[in-house]
């Protein structure tokens, strides 16, 4: 008998992704809206919505592919009517590493996050469009942590990922409290805040009279270089030239303590604005 998949918030921005990979496979999938506007997108594509509570009761796992500050009320009203051995999935770590996760003993709770395809892996075929995000064509790695719960119930949940995110390359199993580290501290507060800093970059050599084409192809292209050094996608090191220029911009840009923020109570404060931004000043 195929297992049972209930998909809270499937036709939203990541629900729709893992919707198109789950039902070309062997589970029963149900797909859970909270409203007539979001069911409505699901019927445009032809597909049905279930009553939530219903495929709940049903499920041998919920998936919870709703935004991080919403995890604390939706698994609130969910975990009460979960069958006993269900597992839920979570898709981020901030809320179960802020312990924001309403649970019950008698239930599995696991936490898994895509890597997405990595900058510098193979170019997809001719004539097909680059897949950024991973669970189109692109091959792409992913972490998955064991929050509560048996190690069957965790192999289970490893296989329904596989698939939830494939084509998969490598699951890399790591803890709760690590997936934090790696997101939000790693790949949004230092890499995504740098991408943003590149992107206001080029608007100043705009507004100095640069044309704006010949800044944005001089940045991506210098933009790809450093990387390949940096990451060992090259064997080419900085010039000395470029080395100088590195340790000035560093010591003018970059705060001398930015590793701070991969401390414990730093982790735990962005994770607490990013699941209570009404508490923001």
């Amino acid at each position: 008998m195929a297992k049972c998949v209930a998909l809270i918030g499937a036709a939203g921005k990541m629900g729709t992704r893992l919707t198109r990979n789950l039902l070309h496979s062997e589970y029963d999938v149900l797909l859970c809206e909270k409203d007539d506007a979001a069911t409505a997108r699901l019927h445009e594509q032809g597909l049905r919505a279930t009553p939530t509570e219903e495929a709940v009761r049903r499920a041998d796992t919920i998936i919870l592919a709703v935004p991080d500050a919403a995890i604390r009320v939706v698994s609130a009203a969910l975990v009460p009517p979960a069958p006993a051995g269900a597992t839920f999935l979570l898709l981020d770590p901030a809320a179960a590493a802020a312990d924001e996760v309403a649970r019950r003993d008698d239930l599995h709770y696991v936490v898994c996050h895509p890597c997405h395809p990595p900058l510098f892996g193979e170019a997809p075929p001719a004539g097909q469009p680059r897949d950024f995000f991973g669970g189109v064509s692109a091959p792409q790695d992913i972490v998955i942590a064991l929050l509560q719960g048996s190690e069957e119930a965790f192999a289970e949940a490893k296989a329904l990922c596989r698939r939830l995110f494939a084509p998969v390359a490598a699951v890399h199993r790591v803890t709760v409290e690590q997936m934090a580290l790696l997101e939000p501290a790693m790949a949004e507060v230092v890499a995504a805040s740098a991408a943003v800093l590149m992107g206001q970059a080029l608007e100043e050599a705009v507004r100095a009279g640069v044309p704006r084409e010949a800044a944005r192809a001089f940045m991506l292209g210098h933009a790809q270089i450093p990387l390949a050094i940096v990451f060992g996608a090259i064997g080419s090191p900085f010039s000395d030239a470029a080395q100088i220029a590195v340790r000035w911009g560093t010591e003018r840009i970059i705060r001398p303590d930015w590793q701070r923020v991969f401390e414990p109570a730093n982790v735990r404060a962005v994770i607490h604005a990013m699941l209570h931004p009404e508490d923001a000043p």
